[in-house]
């Protein structure tokens, strides 16, 4: 049980640190390459702050435990509205002022949609899997044609391109990207391992497991990230990396258990997980798309809410632990 414990903490506490070193390192190296802030900012940056899940996902699924894997893809998005952006909109406000980003509202509605869809059967087979990938390929496919003909003028621009490391050597960076990649597919393993001990010990669920302390763990950089940006006011960075982690954790890490371990999953998935996802997220829309001349807002009190909703949400799943 200790070792357990200590493979959960030091696992989260390397992922976190690894996963940050793999994205400063992919970015710098991109930046060097002559790749642009934009496009570095949407994808790269983007799917880098999901490295954590994907490897979690990939273990875990190799390991025989979709059920973790998709509760730290649900779980994920779960916590980086309700905790993440709730947590963030106390601190300081957020307004919303970039174009790109109200183009991205309405794709993860949608794309949330879409796994209610492949799911609504009560499994996640190869098909829903290689579904999910096509659909990534094409989102990644329409991100680097808006970093390409999108606005310069865009507010995100500037907020991308403060925080990418232009002045770092291709060599530094090249030696960064491989050590967090390392310690992600080290810390995954450990994180993985620890979890699903301490899950069969006291008889809990995987995927409980996935929906709170790996979906928790692997939000943590998204988390720093969001906070980060909005205190040095890049506050529509600091949604963008929720909308794009959360775009990530539905394509890329929910088809791995598809595609790697496909079968059946609980039911607590579909009639209870994914609603609080599905709310979540017609929440954000709600809030921080704007309609007509208004710009969307995420304010104090709709982030206390936001931050309510997740804690009643975590305290449903200490009493039904399946």
């Amino acid at each position: 049980m200790l070792i357990d414990s200590l493979a959960i903490l030091v696992g989260l506490a390397i992922l976190v640190w690894g996963a940050d070193r793999f994205v400063i390192g992919a970015a710098a190296l991109a930046s060097n390459l002559g790749v642009s802030a934009m496009l570095i900012g949407l994808t790269i940056v983007g799917f880098g702050t999901s490295a954590p899940e994907i490897l979690v996902s990939v273990v875990s699924s190799l390991d025989g435990n979709p059920g973790l894997a998709i509760g730290n893809a649900l779980g994920s998005n779960i916590a980086n509205i309700g905790l993440i952006l709730g947590t963030t909109a106390l601190i300081v406000p957020l307004t919303v002022h970039s174009s790109i980003l109200k183009r991205e509202y309405p794709l993860l509605l949608g794309v949330t949609g879409l796994s209610l869809l492949l799911m609504l059967d009560g499994e996640l087979n190869q098909l829903d899997g290689a579904i999910l990938i096509v659909v990534l390929i094409a989102v990644l496919g329409w991100m680097i044609r808006i970093a390409k003909t999108g606005s310069p003028t865009d507010p995100i621009a500037d907020e991308f391109d403060a925080e990418i490391p232009h002045d770092m050597p291709t060599r530094r960076a090249i030696f960064w990207l491989i050590l967090g990649l390392i310690c992600l597919l080290v810390s995954s393993r450990m994180l993985v391992w620890g979890a699903v001990n301490i899950a069969t010990t006291f008889g809990i669920s995987d995927l409980v497991i996935g929906l709170t302390i790996v979906a928790l763990g692997t939000s943590l950089p998204e988390l720093a990230a969001s906070i980060a940006s909005a205190l040095k006011g890049e506050e529509d960075l600091a949604i963008g990396n929720i909308i794009g982690s959360n775009l990530y954790n539905l394509l890329a890490v929910l088809s791995l258990p598809g595609l790697i371990a496909p079968g059946a999953f609980s039911e607590a998935a579909l009639y209870r997980d994914q609603p609080m996802m599905i709310g979540l997220t017609l929440a954000l829309f709600a809030m921080g798309y704007g309609f007509g001349k208004l710009k969307g807002q995420i304010n104090r009190i709709e982030g206390f809410l936001l931050l309510l909703a997740f804690i009643g949400y975590q305290t449903l799943l200490f009493f039904t632990l399946s």
